[in-house]
């Protein structure tokens, strides 16, 4: 039984280990090619650490051993808003290379889809790998809108910053905690926000501004329209679940 134990606390510490390795060597590779100086890496390596902490946490309250494929490819996602992250922070928004940042968002996004695609086709879909997905998801939205705010203005925080004033609402007021009911426009809107951001950080279309403007308000209807639902259910027992 001891051994088994061990081996299984092995597995858990070793294989977010080596995917924070993966994130120094990319932030390596980003530093090499487009130079990265103290604060980039700071915030690159922290966010790795997270991402190790967060991780290893939750396979053992969730006594996961080993992660499934999907888990693996939000992963995969998870380095590149890490190298996203390091590079928006180290130049504080100014003379970021946009291409790089763009491609790398871009394909950070796009890999969402896949990552549920093959946890329903494997039959690998957890409570646990759905939780990693959302916040890396929410945290790149979070770099996103910080980034874009530099040239538009503090007003696109409000896209990166509100599940996190969900989040932080629900720890006082239990019944913001309720499950909420699946929402296909739920999942348009989150999909949205991403896409817009991406498309304003390009730069490449004058009327970027009115996208994030049309994204901010989706948004905040479709936070309004949950908060109210679990206002009006208030009674039901409260659960474990969040806004994704």
């Amino acid at each position: 039984m001891i051994t088994l134990q061990h081996t299984r606390t092995s597995a858990v510490v070793r294989e977010p280990a080596a995917w924070a390795a993966a994130q120094v060597l990319l932030l390596g590779v980003v530093g090499a090619t487009t130079g990265l100086g103290p604060l980039g890496w700071a915030a690159g390596l922290a966010y790795g650490f997270a991402t190790w902490a967060f991780l290893g946490y939750g396979m053992q309250r969730h006594r996961t051993a080993s992660l499934g494929p999907a888990d693996r490819v939000t992963l995969a996602r998870g380095l590149m808003v890490g190298a996203v992250t390091a590079l928006v922070a180290d130049r504080a928004g100014q003379d970021v290379p946009v291409a790089l940042v763009v491609t790398l968002a871009a394909v950070a996004l796009s890999l969402d889809w896949v990552d549920g695609q093959v946890a329903r086709r494997t039959g690998t879909s957890t409570a646990l790998g759905a939780r990693f997905d959302m916040e890396v998801d929410a945290f790149l939205i979070l770099v996103l809108s910080a980034y874009v705010a530099v040239q538009m203005g503090p007003w696109v925080l409000a896209i990166g910053l509100m599940r996190y004033v969900f989040v932080a609402a629900s720890w006082r007021l239990r019944w913001m905690n309720a499950p909420l009911p699946g929402s296909y426009s739920r999942k348009v809107v989150a999909a949205v926000q991403g896409i817009f951001l991406v498309v304003a950080a390009s730069g490449l279309l004058p009327f970027a501004a009115v996208l994030v403007g049309v994204a901010l308000a989706s948004l905040m209807w479709s936070f309004g329209r949950d908060v109210l639902w679990l206002w009006r259910h208030a009674s039901v027992s409260v659960g474990g679940s969040r806004h994704v």
